[in-house]
């Protein structure tokens, strides 16, 4: 990456890293009067970032409560339907994020950070972040703790054996289209699979190629994914369902099992999955971008940047939103945004993070798909067709989405059939 690019990157990454810690010389403003703090009071983190990521929420859990003068955390792993209301919870779910939005049992995490006279500062909301954890005023409700955005992986030992240029790797999806050919006659059983199939064959694939994925706002808000590129777009990909050059193996994360098991070649999935990726395979992986289409007008755009939100919930005492409140305030630490961004692989949180990882030298490598991630989601100011939306997030989208994009794949519908199909079962709140 070029200087200028560095410096490109890092000044526009500020106004996506929208919650920052204040300058060590600012004093915090004083809490309004409690109960003295216990060290004997706990809090329950219930989780739903899997396994692997799992133990580097342990590693920062059990570094808080080793330091922790306000009381310890407790960590779990069960959804948020699954016994009582946790304290804070992450979701990862979009459902599940719908549903608690539906039943409103939260505390925004501004109220939560000013009642607590912990200071959080807000920078500009970029119009490329999914807005699902904002207000309508924009404040925030809850800690984007797991920001990603689509990157394309891959088996640098297979790409290498099957003759691809690793020095000029594609960068739109007819280039890889020979690539994937190459692979296929190296005797590559799966050239490319994909992991959260909606967010990075529709949403990203929408945004990336300047495409609507909703039109309208607020309650006007409606889908719209069956745009001419977005109908090209999956039938280039059933096609390449059918000669075998992609293969679909579900809705969620099923396809990374598959490529880090060296029996697909390449993934198209989300930024955040790089060190788990690493940590589970056998052979060198390598990042590029996401690919987008070449004769799309105003393509590439700009990628969007989701995942797992920490939430906090309502009707807790004041003693507990004040654990809480530290805990936060502990992540965002600069030490800790570096630790969270390479052994986790998310986007970091707060400018003191993202000053400390950019200054750091000996991250190269292990940053790189968050690098390639932040190069797209810079890429070009966001334009009208682009703003990132949280429609994708309501209950029964997603799904409807799926199994349209599945229908598509098993030849039931022809590509425009299936998304004019889901368009109408969306809009007219059909999604049975």
């Amino acid at each position: 990456m070029s200087k200028k690019v560095s410096r490109a990157g890092q000044g526009l990454l500020l106004s996506l890293i929208f919650i920052a810690i204040p300058a060590l010389a600012a004093p915090a403003k004083k809490a309004a009067a409690t109960a003295p703090i216990t060290s004997n009071l706990s809090i329950e983190l219930s989780s739903q970032l899997g396994a692997d990521k799992g133990i580097e929420l342990a590693a920062l859990v059990e570094r808080f409560n080793a330091q922790s003068k306000f009381g310890r955390i407790t960590l779990t792993d069960r959804s948020v339907g699954q016994g009582a209301q946790a304290q804070l919870t992450i979701i990862a779910d979009a459902d599940d994020e719908a549903a608690l939005l539906a039943s409103r049992r939260f505390k925004p995490l501004w109220q939560v950070m000013k009642d607590a006279g912990e200071p959080m500062q807000t920078l500009p909301v970029p119009r490329y972040l999914v807005p699902s954890m904002l207000d309508s005023a924009g404040k925030v409700q809850a800690l984007p703790v797991g920001l990603s955005s689509p990157v394309v992986f891959f088996n640098k030992d297979a790409l290498r054996k099957a003759g691809a240029d690793m020095s000029t790797l594609p960068k739109n999806w007819n280039e890889w289209q020979d690539v994937l050919g190459k692979l296929n006659q190296s005797g590559v059983a799966c050239p490319m699979t994909v992991s959260q199939p909606v967010s990075t064959l529709l949403e990203n694939a929408s945004a990336w190629n300047n495409q609507a994925f909703v039109v309208g706002a607020g309650k006007n808000e409606q889908i719209a994914v069956n745009g001419l590129v977005q109908v090209k777009h999956i039938a280039k990909m059933s096609t390449w369902y059918k000669s075998r050059y992609l293969h679909y193996f579900g809705r969620a994360g099923e396809g990374e099992d598959h490529f880090t098991s060296g029996e697909c070649a390449v993934l198209v999935g989300p930024s955040a999955a790089f060190p788990s990726l690493v940590r589970s395979s056998a052979f060198p992986i390598g990042v590029s971008s996401y690919p987008y289409h070449d004769d799309a007008y105003g393509a590439p755009q700009h990628t969007w940047a989701d995942g797992p939100a920490l939430w906090v919930a309502s009707g807790r005492s004041a003693l507990e939103y004040k654990l809480a409140a530290s805990f936060v305030r502990f992540w965002l630490t600069p030490q800790n945004q570096v630790d969270w961004q390479v052994n986790a692989g998310y986007l970091p949180l707060s400018s003191a993070g993202l000053v400390a990882t950019q200054s750091s030298k000996l991250l190269k490598d292990e940053l790189l798909a968050q690098r390639v991630a932040i190069d797209q989601l810079t890429f070009k100011p966001t334009s009208a067709f682009s703003a990132a939306s949280s429609y994708g997030h309501r209950a029964g989208v997603r799904r409807v989405l799926a199994e349209e994009i599945e229908a598509i794949f098993a030849d039931k519908k022809p590509s425009k059939q299936g998304l004019d199909d889901a368009v109408a079962r969306i809009r007219s709140g059909r999604m049975n």
